[in-house]
Order: C-alpha cells, then sequence, then structure tokens
C-alpha cells in the first residue's frame, strides 16, 4: 500500500461538528454536513479488514498513530483534492475501527472564522471493521483550495478523534497546501469522509 507520512503526533481534544462558510467556488460538495447521515451497511473494501464482531473492542486513540498521505486533486473538480487520512493499529491485539472521524484543521487565525476549521461528516465508510495489530484503516479528507488571488488560509496541523474516543492524533499539514474556509456552507467543498477498510 503507498503511504507517504507527513507527519505523527498525539493531543487531547474534542471536536465540535460545525457547518461550513459560503464561496463563490464551483466544486462538488456532500449533503449537508449535520447530523452525520447513516450509511448502509456494506463490507470491507478490498478484503483487507473483515467486519467486526460484537465482542471485538473499538480502537481507542492509544491504540492508534495516524498518517497523512500524499494531496490527489480531483479530475472532475479542478481545486478539489483528496488526502487519505491513515490509522495504524500499534498495538498487539485486533480492534474495531469504523464511522467518521472527528478532524480539525488548526493554522491562523482568521479574522472571520478564527483558527479552527471543524470539517464536516459523510458518513460513507463501512459499518464495521476490525484492524489486525500492525494493520490500518483509512478515511478520506477533501478539501476546497482558493481560487487563483483569493483569500489564502493554509493549516499547519490537523487534528483527529478517531470514532468511539474522545482524545485527539495529531499529525502536520502540508504547507504547500491551502485550504478555502466555508464554515457557514450549506454544501461545502471541504468534509471528512467515513473510514474504509484498506486493501491487504
Amino acid at each position: 500500500m503507498k503511504r507517504i507520512l507527513v507527519g505523527i503526533g498525539t493531543a487531547a481534544g474534542a471536536f465540535a461538528l460545525a457547518a461550513c462558510g459560503t464561496s463563490t467556488a464551483a466544486a462538488p460538495a456532500p449533503a449537508a454536513a449535520a447530523p452525520v447521515a447513516q450509511a448502509p451497511a456494506r463490507g470491507a473494501s478490498g478484503g483487507g479488514v473483515a467486519p467486526a464482531s460484537a465482542g471485538t473492542p473499538r480502537c481507542t486513540t492509544a491504540d492508534l498513530e495516524v498518517l497523512l498521505g500524499k494531496p490527489a486533486e480531483k479530475n472532475d473538480a479542478p481545486g478539489q483534492f483528496d488526502i487519505p487520512l491513515t490509522y495504524r493499529n500499534t498495538t498487539n491485539h485486533t480492534c474495531g475501527l469504523y464511522g467518521v472521524p472527528g478532524v480539525d484543521l488548526n493554522g491562523p487565525d482568521d479574522a472571520t472564522f478564527g483558527p479552527v476549521y471543524h470539517l464536516p461528516r459523510v458518513d460513507n465508510g463501512v459499518k464495521y471493521n476490525e484492524v489486525p495489530a500492525g494493520t490500518t484503516a483509512s478515511a478520506t479528507i477533501t478539501v476546497l483550495t482558493p481560487a487563483e488571488g483569493g483569500a489564502s488560509w493554509t493549516p499547519t496541523k490537523l487534528t483527529t478523534i478517531p470514532p468511539g474516543s474522545t482524545k485527539a492524533l495529531t499529525v502536520k499539514w502540508p504547507s504547500d497546501l491551502p485550504v478555502l474556509r466555508q464554515d457557514a456552507a450549506t454544501h461545502p467543498g471541504s468534509y471528512v469522509n467515513g473510514i474504509l477498510a484498506d486493501p491487504a
């Protein structure tokens, strides 16, 4: 599996789900972000992670490290990028990791929205996953970049709370990837998707 590590860290925190701000930039966007929609049950993608049984404990923040992959521009939406957010089970036991993680982008203090961009969540991942020791599962972050000449805001780090946990993990944000702030938009171009199983 291709991974490019940008940074790994831990931090404590909690997330508030916020809607995102208006923009004239055109880009595909998810359905309204709050509350998180219930996705239909789906099997694990690629066979790398099995459905979790009722007896499998959920992965906690202490069980995981977070890796941020290389941004890739969408073919059908110039200016919009997908970034893999990968969680690795660092323990010697299997745990369950499924749902939509909380994700905050932290950066300069924006005059209108402040220093934290709470990304809306889209529940489009698998319903249940088991993540054996040493393996991974990922969610995709989609972000919309500013139009040329538009206001630029570049996060310095990303903090994420795995589903079912209350403590955060932190990873460095790419310094060459600005994000368009849309904190009050109904259909923003930046959001976090549900967790999917990684291919074997």
